[in-house]
Formats: C-alpha cells, structure tokens, sequence
C-alpha cells in the first residue's frame, strides 16, 4: 500500500513538472515573440505570408506558407539573375519588355473595413495593371497593446479578403476591335517565340500563353499605355486531344497566334467537353472554376505598417529572389508603430524593390528632419537576402536595385499657415502649395531622397480629413486646427520607368484619403532563342579562327 501511495505521489510530481516546464515555456516564447517584435528580430529570411500554388486553396482564399519549406528563400535554389558587366555582350541575349504596375498606398486609421468595401477606384480596376503593390498605414489601431503586445493580423486578413475580390472581378481590357467568329489575319500579329503549352486538369484543360511583344531599349520614351493586344495574361482557347496535353513544344512547333483579346466570352459561355470523338457544349458558367486572375505572392506586417503584393497568375512563375525587411524607427527608435517594410524581388531578370513606410508625425517647422533622419535609418538598415553568399549578385540594399518604389504616410507637411494653406486649397493653386511642401524642398536641396522622382500634385492634400466627410479637420476645438498636407506620397527611382498616373481617390474610411501611382517599366527577359544564336555564331567565329 506504501509503495502504491509513493508511485502516486512521483505521478502526481511528474505532472507537476511537466505543467511547470510547459508553463515556463509558453512563457518564454511569448517573451521572445515580444522581444523579436520590439526590435524586428525576423526567425529567419523572408519571414512572409503569400498564396500557395494549390489549385484548391487559389480557389477558394489564401493559405500561409513557410518560405522555408518552400525553398523561396534558399539563395542556392533560387533562380539567379543573369547579369554580365558587358552590356555589349548582353544585349545580344536580352529582350525588353513592360509590366505595369499599381502603386497604392492609403493610411486606414486603425478602421475595419466593412465587407462591401469598393476599393475599385483606389486599385484602378479599369485599367488592370500586371502588379499591385499595396501599402496600408495603421492598419491596427496605435495603442500600446497592438505596440508591444502580440501582433493583430486578423485587420490584415480582412484587407486581404477586399483586395482579392476587387482584383477577381477585374476583366481584360477591351480590345480596339474584336471578333472571335472572324479571328485577325495573321499578319497583323507576331509569332511569339516563347510561346508554350499549359494544362491543367478541369473544365478549362487548355490554354496557350503568350508573352508581350518586345520593346526596344528606348521604347518607354514614346510608349503608350498597354491594351489587351499586350496583356500577358491573354490565353487563346485552343482544343487539343488527350494525347497532346502536357506536351511542350519544339522550337519548330511553336507556331501560333497572339490573340487581340483571349475569347473569354466565349469561354465563360462554353466548356468544351470531348466525350466520344465528339464535342459537346455545356452551358455553364466557369466563374467559380477558373483559377483566380491574380495571386498574392507577400504579404508583411510591422505593427501597423502592412505591405501586400499582387501579380497577375501568368506572371508568377517570372518572379524570383524574394526577400523581405523590416525596419522600426518608432519608440526608442527601433519599435515598428513607425518604420517600413521592403520587399525585394527579381522580375524575369529585373531587381526590384517595393517600399511601405510611415514616418514620424509632427507639424513643427523642424519635425521634417525627423522624418529625414527616419529615411537615412530605413536605407541604413534595410538589409535582403542577409543568408546569401558574399559572391552573390543578389541586392542586399535598397539603392542596390534597379528601380525603386516607395509609397507611404512620409508625413511630410506645408509650411504655411492653417488660414493661408485653406485659402490656398479653395482656389486650387497646387503649384503655390508645392512651393512650401517640405518633401518636395527636401528632395530639391538634396537633404533626402537624391537622385528620387515624383509626379505632380495636382490634387487636393490627402490629410486631414473628417471621418466619412469632404471637409478636414479644422473648426473643432477637441481636434485643433490640423493643416492639410500631401501626407501620403508615391516616389520612385530608376532607369526605365514611366509614371502614367498620379492621383488621390475619394474614399472617406480614415481621415486619409487613398493614393495611387501607375507605372509602365522596363524589365529584361533572357531571350534563350537570342543566346543560342550568340553562341552559334560566336562557336563559328572560333572555328574560322
């Protein structure tokens, strides 16, 4: 009987251990989530969220995912860019293309956004661009406990949801002439080189993608916004029997047509179905069916500072060398209720760099060389691909890339004062205001952002706003005369980048008002039917010799 009550009492202390440990523990990685917040501590490279490649989860939302299993940040996996110092050589191997590219950013004010939000405007829907590149400021409220506390992504999740079903109810553009009953003569399109065969088991088995036309080196000098005739996404319906699916053809099948506008009407009308040697028509729709248009390739959030980007589904597999940074510059100057979050990436062979950021507020004439010295400390410490072998030629800093987007609240203000600023506002002298708009004198006189662009401001200031309301702040005693300002800013650097649009849009959720800059870049594609015939010539060269 004693040595029964004495396992008893050893069981009963085991489990006590066993709670404490894990007590102790839980209490432990708590702490060190805390701590690595605090001083934007990352558990390893890259740490991110973006959609899966299942077909399942594309379809019906998102997933995140481990980078690390997925080897997205293995530098030894990753595709490298093929670069070489002689421009000379490379222009033998290298083709010019455009993307463009949706800049939008918009400080929410800690606001859950209803469901039926129409961020539609904000996104430019209408002209779909080819990337999204989406920066929200405060997108949990700024209190202590969303500061040092546990992070809220739930808000996040909720943005995510709104963004995904504005950009799959995004359709192509209309072409300047269209008939799917008369297809064009096929002299009036160009044979596309790197056209390939994609499958996928469904209702939709077959789609051929075709790649935009080819740009010279100085094409975006005199280049026109593209339509459908150039979108990248544009698949033409074609039937194939079971034996030539998952087949991908030669260099001498790969003949075919680049449609003015995939016939999309006529698919979402039809499924073709081969049952018995015979086709046969199904009415229904593929809405529910298809693979979403765009998928989420990162997401990150730093306290109240989240940046999401969105590229069209055709287009992910040319995105490679993904890598994201933090940066806090808030309290004690490291904790991110201030700072920015940088995501690096090549496209085809293109580095390029998105920047969010929100800078430190403050309507003091000298409160701007704050927000210069949070700059300085965003490109001191912005560090990507930090595992990478130093022979890599991966950019580790933001001035290492070639083009550059930063986006955010810079909280950057007009020195004039409350009366002359309104007065100023009503008559809608923009220029006049420009004049004594501080990042625009910053970026003049070389203190911060040399060498950056931005387009004109020629809309109203974006802050500060009433809530669901055209007036700003002013008249009430609680909140203090707050003087408008351009708050929230999109600039960029680079060498092959068009702005087409710079404009404010009138959604009143925040005391903020949305802003988004369009983009037409230039990206360089590895042209393997150019290599191969450098190579051929360059072997014939040797050989005579």
């Amino acid at each position: 009987m004693a040595v029964v009550g004495s396992r008893s009492r050893r069981a009963e202390m085991n489990w006590a251990t066993i709670c404490c440990s894990a007590f102790s523990c839980l209490q432990l990685y708590w702490a060190r989530l805390v701590i690595r917040k605090w001083f934007n501590v990352s558990s390893f490279d890259s740490d991110y969220s973006a959609d899966t490649d299942d077909d399942r989860l594309s379809l019906s939302g998102s997933q995140d995912f481990d980078p690390r299993s997925s080897g997205a940040t293995n530098d030894d996996d990753c595709p490298k860019l093929r670069r070489r110092n002689s421009e000379t050589f490379r222009v033998q191997y290298i083709d010019t293309q455009a993307v463009r590219i949706c800049a939008g950013t918009w400080n929410v004010g800690g606001t859950v956004p209803p469901a039926d939000l129409d961020i539609d405007g904000w996104l430019d829907t209408l002209e779909p661009a080819d990337i999204y590149v989406l920066g929200l400021q405060e997108i949990v409220p700024l209190n202590a406990g969303n500061i040092f506390g546990i992070e809220d992504d739930q808000p996040a999740s909720e943005w995510e949801n709104i963004i995904r079903d504005a950009l799959n109810r995004v359709r192509p553009r209309n072409p300047k002439s269209l008939s799917h009953s008369d297809p064009p003569s096929p002299s009036m399109f160009k044979v596309s080189h790197d056209m390939f065969l994609e499958t996928r088991h469904g209702a939709c088995d077959t789609f051929f993608s075709c790649e935009r036309p080819i740009l010279s080196e100085d094409s975006l000098t005199n280049i026109e916004v593209l339509d459908s005739t150039n979108d990248n996404a544009s698949p033409s319906m074609q039937i194939t029997s079971d034996s030539q699916r998952e087949e991908r053809f030669s260099y001498n099948e790969r003949v075919g047509l680049s449609w003015p506008e995939p016939p999309l009407k006529l698919l979402n009308q039809y499924v073709l179905e081969r049952r018995g040697g015979a086709f046969k028509s199904l009415n229904l729709s593929i809405m529910n069916l298809r693979k979403p248009a765009y998928v989420r390739i990162v997401s990150k959030q730093m306290v109240g500072v989240f940046l999401t980007v969105w590229v069209r589904r055709s287009l992910r597999k040319h995105i490679s060398n993904l890598s994201v940074s933090t940066v806090g510059v808030g309290i004690m100057g490291y904790i991110g209720n201030k700072g920015s979050v940088s995501v690096s990436m090549s496209i085809y062979q293109t580095p390029f760099c998105f920047l969010c950021s929100h800078l430190s507020s403050g309507e003091k004439d000298t409160d701007h060389q704050k927000r210069n010295d949070d700059v300085r400390e965003i490109h001191r410490r912005t560090l990507f691909h930090p595992h990478s072998s130093s022979a890599s030629v991966l950019p580790r800093s933001i001035r290492d890339h070639e083009r550059v987007i930063w986006l955010g609240d810079l909280n950057y203000r007009i020195n004039l004062s409350y009366e002359k600023t309104h007065e100023l506002i009503a008559r809608k002298e923009w220029q006049r205001l420009l004049e004594n708009d501080q990042l625009s004198n910053e970026m003049r006189k070389g203190n911060v952002f040399e060498g950056w662009s931005e387009g004109v401001l020629c809309f109203p200031p974006t802050y500060k706003y009433e809530i669901d309301s055209e007036n700003y702040i002013g008249d009430d005693p609680e909140s203090g005369k707050r003087r408008p300002a351009w708050c929230d800013r999109v600039i960029w650097k680079g060498k092959g980048m068009k702005l087409l649009s710079y404009r404010r849009n009138e959604i009143k959720l925040s005391d903020h008002r949305p802003v988004t800059a369009t983009f037409l870049a230039e990206v360089e594609v590895l042209s393997l039917w150019k290599l191969q015939r450098a190579l051929a010539i360059t072997y014939a060269e040797i050989q005579s010799q």
